[in-house]
C-alpha cells in the first residue's frame, strides 16, 4: 500500500554537492568582476594615453613654434647686420647748463660750452672778418653786363682762346662755390664749435650762394648753353680732376654721424679744412681769376670782369679766415699736428698746385692776355708757398716769383679803388618798403 512518503521530493545533490557548486558560482561571479575591473582599467589607461599623446602633441607645436619664431629672429638680426648702417647723430643728453660762458670754456673744436651764448667773444678776428664781410655785400644784378653781351656776340670780338677761357672759368667755377658751401652747411658748420666762428660762416655760406648766383647770371646774360657750362665737371678732365680731388675730402664728414673728439677724426676734419681754404679756395681759384681779370684790364669782358674781382675779395677773405681757423686748431691741439699730418698738408697743397698748373695748360695752350702757361705755373707755385707757410710748412718752390704784381692790388681791400665805386645806389629802406 501506498503511502504518502512515496509522494515526497526528493533532494537533487547533497550537501557536498551545493558546496562545490556555490563555490564554482563564486569563482564565475569573481572571474566576471576581475574581467569588468581589467575592463575599465583598461579603459582608464586608453584615456591617459590619449591625454598624454594630446598633451605631447601641444607640447611639440610649442616648441616648433618657439623654434620658428627664433628662426625669424635670428633671421632678422641677420638681415639688419648685412644691410647698410644707419648711423645717427649723436644726440648731447647732458643737461643744460646754468652756469655763464667764460672765455676760457671756449675752443675751435670740441668745444662743451653753450654754443648759442655769442660773447664774450674769444676769437676778436672771426667776429671782425664777420663785421667786414658784411661791408662787402654786393649782388650780381648791380653790375652792368651790356658791353659783355655786344662783345660776346660778335663774331670778331674775342679769339677762341679768350672765349675758352670765359667758359671754362665759368663752368668751374659755378661748381666749384656750390661744392664749399655744401662743405660749410653740411659738415665744417657743425664741427667748428665756436659762435663767433659760426657767425662768420654763415656769412660765408652766403656769400658762396651770391659767387653761384654771380656765375649764373654771367651765364645767362651771355646766352651761353647752360648744359654745356654746367657739366664741365663731369665732361672736361681738368675741371673733373680738380673737383673730384675736393670731394675726396668731403665724403666722409658729410656723414651726419661723422663727430670729432679722436685723434683720426679731427685729423680728419682739419685734412677737409686745408683742402677747401688752402687748395681749393686758395690755389684752384687762382689761374681763372688771373685770366679773367687781365681780360677785364685790357677792357674786354668788363662786366664778368667786375664780378669776378668782386668774387675775389670775397674768397681772399675766406682763405684769411681758414688759415686762422687752422691754426687755432692746431695751437690747442698740438698733438694733431705731427709729423704724419705735416707730410699730408704737404702733399695737399703741391698735388693741388701740380692740379692747378695742368688746368692752366689746358686752358692757354697759347700765349694769351699777355699771359703765358709757363708764366701761370710760376704763379701758382708762387701761391702754393704762401699757403703752406701760412700754416707753417717750409716753402717747396724756392726762388719763384710773382709774375702778375696787380693781382696783389686787386685782391688788397684797401687799395686804390673805391670798392662800391660802380654799384647801384638807389636802394629803398626798410621803412620805404611796401608789403602790397
Amino acid at each position: 500500500m501506498l503511502s504518502w512518503d512515496d509522494y515526497e521530493d526528493t533532494p537533487t545533490s547533497s550537501p557536498a554537492d551545493q558546496a562545490v557548486v556555490g563555490a564554482a558560482v563564486q569563482q564565475t561571479l569573481e572571474a566576471q568582476e576581475a574581467k569588468a575591473a581589467a575592463e575599465r582599467e583598461a579603459a582608464l589607461r586608453a584615456i591617459a594615453a590619449k591625454e598624454a599623446e594630446a598633451q605631447a602633441a601641444q607640447q611639440a607645436a610649442a616648441q616648433q613654434a618657439a623654434a620658428e619664431a627664433q628662426a625669424a629672429q635670428q633671421a632678422a638680426q641677420q638681415a639688419a647686420e648685412s644691410a647698410p648702417a644707419q648711423t645717427v647723430a649723436p644726440v648731447d643728453d647732458e643737461p643744460v647748463s646754468t652756469e655763464r660762458v667764460t672765455v676760457d670754456q671756449k675752443a675751435m673744436i670740441n668745444c662743451r660750452a653753450d654754443l648759442n651764448q655769442l660773447v664774450p667773444f674769444k676769437y676778436e678776428w672771426a667776429w671782425q672778418k664777420y663785421l667786414d664781410g658784411c661791408a662787402n655785400h654786393w649782388m650780381p644784378q648791380e653790375v652792368n653786363m651790356t658791353s659783355d653781351i655786344a662783345l660776346w656776340k660778335s663774331e670778331d670780338g674775342l679769339s677762341d682762346d679768350e672765349r675758352t677761357i670765359v667758359k671754362r672759368s665759368l663752368g668751374f667755377f659755378s661748381t666749384a662755390d656750390s661744392l664749399v658751401a655744401n662743405n660749410l652747411v653740411l659738415a665744417i658748420y657743425r664741427l667748428i664749435t665756436n659762435p663767433e666762428c659760426r657767425q662768420y660762416l654763415l656769412r660765408q655760406a652766403f656769400e658762396e650762394a651770391i659767387h653761384t648766383h654771380a656765375y649764373q647770371y654771367c651765364i645767362e646774360s651771355l646766352g651761353m648753353d647752360e648744359g654745356e657750362i654746367f657739366n664741365m665737371y663731369h665732361e672736361v678732365p681738368t675741371v673733373a680732376e680738380k673737383a673730384s680731388w675736393a670731394l675726396k675730402y668731403t665724403k666722409e664728414i658729410n656723414d651726419p654721424g661723422f663727430t670729432t673728439g679722436t685723434v683720426d677724426t679731427d685729423k680728419t676734419l682739419l685734412k677737409n679744412l686745408i683742402a677747401y681754404y688752402c687748395v681749393l679756395e686758395g690755389i684752384f681759384f687762382y689761374c681763372g681769376f688771373t685770366q679773367i681779370l687781365s681780360m677785364g684790364r685790357r677792357n674786354k669782358m668788363t662786366g664778368t670782369s667786375e664780378q669776378f674781382q668782386y668774387i675775389l675779395r670775397d674768397e681772399s677773405m675766406h682763405v684769411n679766415f681758414g688759415i686762422d681757423v687752422i691754426n687755432q686748431i692746431k695751437l690747442e691741439n698740438p698733438h694733431l699736428w705731427d709729423e704724419e699730418m705735416q707730410s699730408a698738408a704737404r702733399s695737399m697743397i703741391l698735388e693741388g698746385t701740380t692740379l692747378e698748373v695742368g688746368y692752366a695748360r689746358d686752358t692757354m695752350p697759347r700765349g694769351v692776355l699777355g699771359m703765358n702757361a709757363n708764366m701761370m705755373e710760376e704763379y701758382l707755385q708762387f701761391i702754393a708757398n704762401r699757403r703752406l707757410a701760412q700754416i707753417g710748412l717750409a716753402e717747396q718752390y724756392p726762388g719763384v716769383k710773382n709774375p702778375f704784381p696787380w693781382m696783389s692790388e686787386i685782391m688788397d681791400l684797401k687799395k686804390e679803388k673805391n670798392f662800391f665805386e660802380t654799384r647801384v645806389t638807389d636802394y629803398q629802406t626798410g621803412g620805404a618798403l611796401t608789403w602790397d
